[in-house]
């Protein structure tokens, strides 16, 4: 299990550290390519989904990496799949599919179980 934590939530880590990066990093005009529904939020909102999304990365590794604080790492696992039930309801209200979001959502919920080995 301890294998599988790591290359879940790592990859996990990976993909909410680049994608929270960019939503704190980047404009909404550089963002609209890739996500439309910037158009439907202030800018403030999508800077702090992405602040979430790279803390949540952070507390998917760092925890557990260091032993300090290990629980952080559930606690962070669940924060994410609470940021994609939250992506789909504006993605199925946008009327955009939500395929990547439920794909993330199985990812941080098969990590917060895996995460449990630091319990």
């Amino acid at each position: 299990m301890l294998i599988a934590y790591w290359i879940v939530g790592g990859l996990l880590a990976l993909f909410y550290l680049y994608s929270g990066g960019i939503k704190l990093m980047q404009s909404k005009d550089r963002l609209r390519p890739m996500m439309q529904w910037v158009d439907d939020m202030p800018l403030g909102a999508v800077r702090a989904i992405g602040l979430v999304e790279v803390l949540g990365a952070i507390g998917l590794v760092v925890p557990p990496l260091v032993g300090i604080l290990p629980w952080l790492s559930l606690a962070a696992a669940v924060g994410l799949f609470a940021v994609q039930v939250g992506a789909a309801v504006v993605h199925l209200r946008r009327r955009d599919a939500i395929w990547m979001n439920l794909a993330l959502a199985v990812a941080a919920a098969i990590v917060a179980w895996l995460s449990t080995i630091w319990l």
